[in-house]
Formats: C-alpha cells, sequence, structure tokens
C-alpha cells in the first residue's frame, strides 16, 4: 500500500484525483498505476485499470489469479468490473467511498452472483489515504 500511496501523492502533483494501485504478484508488483483521467481526458484512465493493464502486460496474460490489488480508494462500479473480470481474487484498498464505492459503501460488484468473487479488506492505511483525498479536495475548492 505504501507504493500506491506513493503514486497517489503523484497523481496529486499532477493535478489528477489522488488515487493510486498496485498489482502484486508472489510479492513483487507487477503492474502500477495512478489517476490520469484530466491529463489524459479520458475516463478509463483510473489507477486500478493502468495498474491492471500493466501487470497483464508483464505476466502476458489477462488472468492475475496469483495476484493481490492494493489501491487507495475503494474501487468505482467500473474498476471493481476489472477486478472481476482479471481474476484477482484478493483487493486491499484505503480510503472508503461513500459516493462511487462498490465495495460495500454504495454496492458491492465484488458480491454479485458472477462467476469469480474476490475477497477484499478495506481501511488499510485508511488515515494516509483518506488524508491525501481530502487535501486535494480542500486545495480545489481553495483555488476555485
Amino acid at each position: 500500500m505504501r507504493r500506491a500511496l506513493a503514486l497517489a501523492r503523484e497523481a496529486f502533483d499532477d493535478g489528477e484525483v489522488p488515487v493510486g494501485a498496485v498489482v502484486v504478484c508472489r510479492g513483487e508488483i507487477v503492474g502500477e498505476g495512478r489517476n490520469r483521467r484530466e491529463k489524459g481526458k479520458n475516463a478509463l484512465y483510473h489507477a486500478e485499470l493502468e495498474a491492471i493493464d500493466s501487470a497483464c502486460r508483464r505476466l502476458d496474460g489477462w488472468r492475475l489469479w496469483e495476484c493481490e490489488l492494493y489501491v487507495t480508494l475503494e474501487p468505482c462500479p467500473m474498476c471493481a468490473g476489472a477486478i472481476v473480470n482479471a481474476r484477482i481474487p484478493q483487493i486491499y484498498f484505503g480510503a472508503y467511498d461513500p459516493k462511487n464505492g462498490c465495495c460495500g459503501s454504495v454496492a458491492d460488484i465484488l458480491s454479485l452472483p458472477l462467476a469469480f468473487h474476490p475477497r477484499y479488506e478495506g481501511g488499510v492505511m485508511q488515515e494516509a489515504c483518506s488524508g491525501i483525498l481530502s487535501d486535494f479536495f480542500k486545495r480545489l475548492r481553495q483555488s476555485s
């Protein structure tokens, strides 16, 4: 989660909503990503999708069944769907997202009767992950 938080800080410094994600396979980071929606002008440029894409390329396959995902914010519906489709068995996230979170906050996509059911744990390094988000939106409001 520390590396995911460092990626979130990079996003913060770049004017992006500070979310970072890493995919770990057998203790080694095999994919990482951070939000790039504003600069990339693309709704798909979420940290989780970038990390999953990077891991698939590195591992030369779409099934990430031996991996774990660490992300600083509870995944949204799109990212939760990507996690299911990538067959990632374990997700750890930091901050809960009461507006868009789909690992229990608003919905629980990972528990739907789909072919694959990832496990998840929220609140990992929650204070640090929530803090960077709060700082970002506070700075955004002050600059408006």
